[in-house]
């Protein structure tokens, strides 16, 4: 995406590349979602969507995450 406007990546198309560039949420979950490879400048791109969850490619990981996860984290 170009330009200033953030997006949440639960927005973000099936397929495309994202840039992480912002994650919200309290200290713990922020955590969290570093532990599984979500950090500030890193690549992530949306796999799928199965029943409310997200599966994403991150860090030559796929991880599932929920949608209010995923909400947290800015693109």
């Amino acid at each position: 995406m170009e330009g200033g406007v953030l997006m949440p990546l639960a927005l973000a198309k099936t397929g495309e590349m994202q840039t992480i560039r912002k994650i919200s949420g309290r200290d713990d979950t922020k955590r969290f979602l570093e532990s599984l490879g979500f950090v500030i400048g890193g690549q992530v791109t949306v796999v799928s969507e199965i029943n409310g969850n997200m599966i994403v490619n991150v860090k030559e990981s796929r991880v599932a995450i929920s949608k209010s996860m995923a909400a947290r984290i800015m693109v």
